[in-house]
C-alpha cells in the first residue's frame, strides 16, 4: 500500500506558508519577508522531494510498471506517459529544474523564479495528489 501522508503534510505545509507569503505585509521587516519567502522555497524543495519519490512508488506499485528509473526527471516523463498529469510534461522538468536551483541559494533570481512558478507548483502538485490517491483536497 502506497503511503501518502508524507506527501500530502509536506504540500499543505507549502500551500499554508505560500498563502503567508502571498499576503505578506510589505510593513513587516525586510529581514521577516526573506525569512518568510525562503520558507516557501524550503518547503518546496520538501514536498518536491516527496512528491517524486510517491510518484516512483505509484508508478511501481501502483501501476505495475516493471522498470521505473530512480531520478526525477525521468519519472516525470514516465508520469507524462501514463497520463498522470494535467499540465505539460515541459512544466514538470520546469519543477525539476527549479529544485536543482533552489538548492543552497535562496535568494536572487534562482530564488524569485522558484517563488513565480509556486502557485502553478501546488495547483499541479494537488491534481496529482487527486489522481494518485483518488481522494479530495481539502
Amino acid at each position: 500500500m502506497i503511503e501518502y501522508d508524507k506527501f500530502q503534510k509536506s504540500l499543505k505545509h507549502l500551500e499554508l506558508q505560500f498563502e503567508n507569503y502571498s499576503d505578506l505585509d510589505e510593513s513587516l521587516p525586510q529581514i521577516t519577508q526573506e525569512a518568510i519567502a525562503e520558507s516557501v522555497i524550503q518547503r518546496f524543495e520538501t514536498c518536491y522531494d516527496c512528491l517524486w519519490k510517491v510518484l516512483k512508488r505509484y508508478l511501481s506499485e501502483g501501476l505495475g510498471l516493471p522498470e521505473v528509473p530512480n531520478s526525477p526527471k525521468p519519472v516525470f516523463k514516465l508520469a507524462n506517459e501514463n497520463q498522470l498529469f494535467s499540465s505539460d510534461i515541459e512544466q514538470w522538468l520546469n519543477y525539476a529544474d527549479l529544485r536543482v536551483g533552489t538548492s543552497h541559494d535562496y535568494s536572487g533570481e534562482k530564488a524569485q523564479k522558484a517563488l513565480d512558478k509556486m502557485e502553478a507548483f501546488i495547483d499541479d502538485a494537488i491534481g496529482l495528489y487527486q489522481t494518485m490517491s483518488g481522494g479530495t483536497w481539502d
